[in-house]
């Protein structure tokens, strides 16, 4: 038997002018849970549709089971058992959950008509194999994306799959739900199953991977035991260089009351919240997905309205109508799905970056094209933002270069209290300590940055001081020097009703 499932050797891929791929290699072994990591453009989006047939390589060989296969299109790759699961799931939202499952593979009768009670009756057996008693009726656009990726590794399933590609599983998943995606993996690797997993999340590679292999400007650079390799190495193998300071969390003089919140209250979402931050302050603002986080934050931006409570800006009452408002007033929101709330992804950079405040650029009426260009230019250099040029779409970046471009926009209106909404949400390692960076320097400038974050490591690392909800409410805030990981955690799990 060969020893290894899976083989990729000297894999090459070239697109006009860019060489995706260069000579890369990965393998994979029976029942084991392989990660692959690297920053965005590192090559692992190619290197996927390579696998399963999407994309055909300049050069390389593809071994499964020890024979030479060549990966012509989708089906093929199908057909040998190969399955993915994209971060941006393709289900069709109005089918039901078991046509999703048996889609292009249905069950037929001999009339050519679905036999509609074998394909429930399979589809409810493959979802409680996995632990789910999600229906098999139910329609998939009603179903939470977590319920969802159940549905795609169901469907994975009813094809017979061997090796399992699962693609930033848990980027969109709260803490509870990534937990329990954990246990689903571990238990496909117990039957058999082998998994390649793609996460900028050390979280996930440390809980789930045997092995871990690192790509960087599309080259491979090495393959460790997860046991064998430190958090640290991996950020240098990575980017390519080591970085000292990945917290660059500095201790920063706290300055006058910029933004403070009354006894805020939003029926159904949250109730009596207070806070203050203060110029040069971090404050970390966390708790379990549902305890009303980015609703109070919104309600403060003027994305939703209040119901009750005051919010003050340098000590005076405002009134927030709307985040355009909000951005007027100095109070900069970067939301937490950057694509859909924060970015024009068919525009330039340049032009995202000062759409907010173009009329500062207007002369007697007209855009001063050179002005604005200038003032894109100043960002991209200063935001240290990987693109050819201002005039590159907003949609041709990567995520942590989109994550630039919303702070650029924010930064251009001359903002003094920045509010960040997961900034480091599917961001690679690289551009995350770029941010914590940038988030340093902006508050040693005397601005006041909220942030609103699930990472514990991150909150913990960053803030000054860290306000946890619960259900709704601030259960407590507790400084630096006194957060842990234990005592966060436990701020934030819900009180236990008594029988």
């Amino acid at each position: 038997m060969a020893e290894y499932l899976l083989e990729m050797n000297h894999i090459t891929k070239i697109f006009p002018g860019v060489k995706a791929l260069n000579n890369v290699r990965f393998d994979l072994k029976q029942g084991e849970i392989h990660a692959l990591m690297g920053e965005n453009g590192a090559g692992k989006s190619t290197f996927i549709k390579v696998l399963t047939g999407v994309h055909q390589p300049d050069g390389g060989e593809i071994i499964l089971d020890g024979q030479k296969v060549v990966m012509h299109d989708p089906l093929v790759a199908a057909h040998h058992g190969i399955a993915a699961i994209y971060q941006h799931l393709a289900a069709y939202p109005d089918l039901t959950v078991a046509e999703n499952i048996f889609m292009g593979h249905e069950k037929l009768t001999k009339m050519k008509s679905i036999r509609w009670r074998e394909t429930n009756a399979e589809a409810k057996e493959l979802l409680q194999s996995l632990g789910s008693d999600i229906s098999p009726t139910a329609r998939m656009g009603t179903l939470s994306v977590a319920q969802q990726q159940l549905v795609e590794i169901a469907k994975a399933l009813s094809q017979d799959m061997r090796i399992l590609i699962m693609d930033e599983p848990t980027a969109a998943l709260s803490r509870r739900e990534s937990e329990e995606l954990y246990e689903i993996a571990l238990g496909l690797r117990r039957r058999g199953i082998s998994i390649i997993l793609i996460s900028h999340r050390f979280e996930d590679m440390f809980r789930l991977a045997d092995r871990v292999t690192v790509f960087r400007d599309a080259q491979y650079i090495g393959t460790w035991n997860v046991g064998d390799v430190t958090e640290a190495e991996l950020v240098k193998y990575m980017v390519g260089r080591s970085i000292d300071q990945y917290y660059p969390k500095r201790e920063i003089r706290r300055g006058e009351e910029l933004l403070r919140a009354e006894g805020l209250c939003r029926t159904g979402f949250f109730a009596d919240v207070s806070f203050t931050l203060h110029a040069g302050e971090i404050l970390g603002l966390t708790g379990l997905v549902g305890a009303g986080r980015t609703e109070v934050v919104e309600a403060i931006c003027g994305v939703t309205k209040l119901d009750a409570g005051q919010v003050y800006l340098e000590g005076k009452p405002v009134t927030i109508k709307s985040p355009h408002e909000a951005l007027q007033m100095g109070i900069g929101f970067l939301p937490e799905d950057r694509q859909k709330q924060g970015l024009l992804l068919p525009w330039s950079i340049g032009r995202n970056i000062t759409l907010p405040s173009i009329d500062r650029f207007r002369r007697r009426g007209l855009l001063n094209d050179k002005l604005e260009r200038a003032e894109g230019r100043h960002f991209k250099d200063l935001l240290r933002i990987r693109a050819t040029s201002i005039d590159d779409t907003a949609a041709s970046l990567s995520g942590g270069n989109q994550q630039k471009v919303v702070v650029s926009k924010l930064l251009s209106s001359h903002t003094r209290v920045l509010i960040l909404d997961e900034p480091t949400k599917g961001v690679d390692v690289g551009s995350k300590a770029q941010i914590y960076e940038l988030m340093v320097e902006l508050a040693q400038q005397g601005m006041g940055i909220l942030m609103i974050s699930s990472e514990l490591p991150e909150v913990i690392n960053m803030s000054d001081r860290i306000a946890v909800m619960r259900e709704g409410r601030i259960s407590t805030v507790i400084p630096q020097s006194e957060a842990t990981q234990e005592n966060v955690l436990s701020a934030g799990m819900p009180i236990e009703k008594k029988a």
